[in-house]
């Protein structure tokens, strides 16, 4: 690992010295290319930039369906999944920060990069680039549905008298608009802002849910027990709400594009203030999810909506602002998912089409991304079933065993060492849900679809 020569492609280190030949092998053309590009254009961010971007990439809408998920998984499962995924996935997160710079004076700035060091250049491309844009482009799409239904309910709520019903379709419209706009700030580091104002309002939101889903009390004749009638229809919901627990944890597919943006020297590596972030978003992730689920499982049973706030109406003007507050979140959290996207675009456009790299170029690639997203989420706008079916299939190889099977790929523990068998655990796992959750959710789209007038 240590003997291996830094990449010209790397950006190398920041702030040691000024680029040499020995340092930095890169033309002046790719060197204004890779400062064009959204993940290595900047490089100042502080630890705290990660903490609250990590808890925006994280704490989204997965969170809002973690009582449905305890519904359809019951008090003993649910609990176990639930805490199991937070170590898990911690572990792995802390792997992926470890790998960021394992190679002296080169950084793996995209998840992509360090693929192809475990696996090979095309290898780790096949590997790690599919699965990470079903990732992103998929959260994309369920925020999409996530920020219209919330801005219906807020419209339901607000407007009781005299008001015309509106189309879930014109809501989502109605969110991506803002997208359309937001879709042009240039780099990570230029929707701090708005990512800090969305890591704030997760923690309010997630707080609204249990506070209030606690002043309403347990509902009278709630029940704990499965909610399907069929053996079959159990199992199935079971396997869709692991991928409902899978999707919550999905701040991986974009955690190495975030430490990108660290300032790094060999005295100063970027994994200290970085990992510094992660412990608390974590932190702030665990006072989100287990109040949440638990306290929305106990209070509504498994009468509990796909959406919590979809089970609170009072009071009135709490549930507003915990819906608006989804709302703001969502729109930070899918700029921060879009940008890894926006990035690997934008570098296939440059690099391999040859493309000047221009505001022009950036007005139409990430015009036309927002589009197919708003276009996908109109078409198949079912939260619950959406998580389920990407959480499975594209969050927990990304999240929960791809970065464990890099580690051993790449640091070669000793058989049965603690490292190897902890990684193999965790792989273990990891396929097992990639493998049950997909067929859980599909099966869900197919029922929604049955009853559901496309564009209506």
């Amino acid at each position: 690992m240590g003997t291996e020569t830094p990449s010209n492609d790397s950006s190398g280190y920041e702030n040691v010295a000024p680029p040499t030949a020995e340092i930095d092998k890169r033309t002046a053309k790719q060197k204004a290319i890779d400062d064009w590009l959204p993940i290595t254009s900047s490089r100042n961010a502080k630890w705290w930039y990660s903490a609250f971007h990590n808890v925006t990439a994280m704490v989204g809408a997965g969170v809002l369906s973690l009582p449905s998920a305890m519904a359809s998984l019951g008090w003993g499962p649910g609990v176990v999944i639930l805490v199991l995924s937070w170590i898990i996935t911690l572990y792995t997160l802390w792997q992926m920060v470890e790998m960021h710079e394992m190679v002296p004076g080169k950084r793996f700035d995209r998840y992509h990069e360090l693929g192809q060091q475990a696996f090979g250049e095309k290898l780790g491309l096949w590997i790690v680039v599919p699965q990470q844009l079903i990732c992103e482009v998929g959260v994309d799409i369920v925020y999409m549905v996530t920020g219209g239904k919330s801005l219906q309910k807020i419209h339901d709520l607000v407007c009781t008298k005299n008001c015309k019903q509106m189309k879930t379709t014109y809501f989502i419209m109605i969110f991506a608009s803002v997208h359309f706009v937001l879709a042009h700030l240039p780099n990570f580091n230029a929707i701090s802002g708005i990512s800090l104002a969305a890591a704030i309002m997760s923690l309010s939101y997630s707080t609204i849910s249990w506070v209030a889903s606690l002043n309403k009390g347990v509902q009278k004749e709630v029940q704990y027990g499965y909610k399907a009638s069929t053996t079959a229809g159990t199992v199935f919901n079971f396997f869709n709400a692991l991928g409902d627990v899978a999707f919550a944890y999905a701040g991986h597919n974009v955690v190495l594009e975030i430490q990108a943006t660290i300032p790094s020297s060999p005295d100063k590596p970027s994994k200290k203030p970085m990992w510094r972030g992660v412990l608390v978003a974590y932190v702030v992730v665990a006072l989100c999810y287990f109040p949440v689920a638990l306290v929305g499982y106990r209070i509504f049973g498994n009468s509990v909506q796909d959406n919590i706030l979809i089970s609170l109406n009072k009071p009135t003007w709490l549930i507003v602002a915990a819906n608006m507050f989804v709302v703001i979140h969502v729109i930070g959290s899918y700029q921060l998912y879009a940008m890894p996207v926006f990035d690997m675009i934008e570098t296939v456009m440059v690099k391999k089409l040859h493309f000047k790299p221009s505001r022009l170029l950036r007005f139409f690639v990430r015009n036309i991304y927002v589009a197919f997203t708003m276009f996908v989420g109109i078409t198949f706008p079912f939260f619950g079933a959406l998580l389920g079916f990407f959480g499975g299939f594209a969050f927990a190889p990304t999240t929960y065993f791809l970065p464990c099977i890099i580690w051993l790929a790449v640091y070669k523990p000793r058989k049965f060492s603690l490292s190897w068998i902890t990684n193999w655990i965790c792989i273990i796992l990891g396929i097992l849900l990639m493998i049950l959750s997909p067929i859980g959710g599909l099966r869900s789209i197919i029922l929604n679809a049955k009853t559901y007038g496309f564009y209506t």
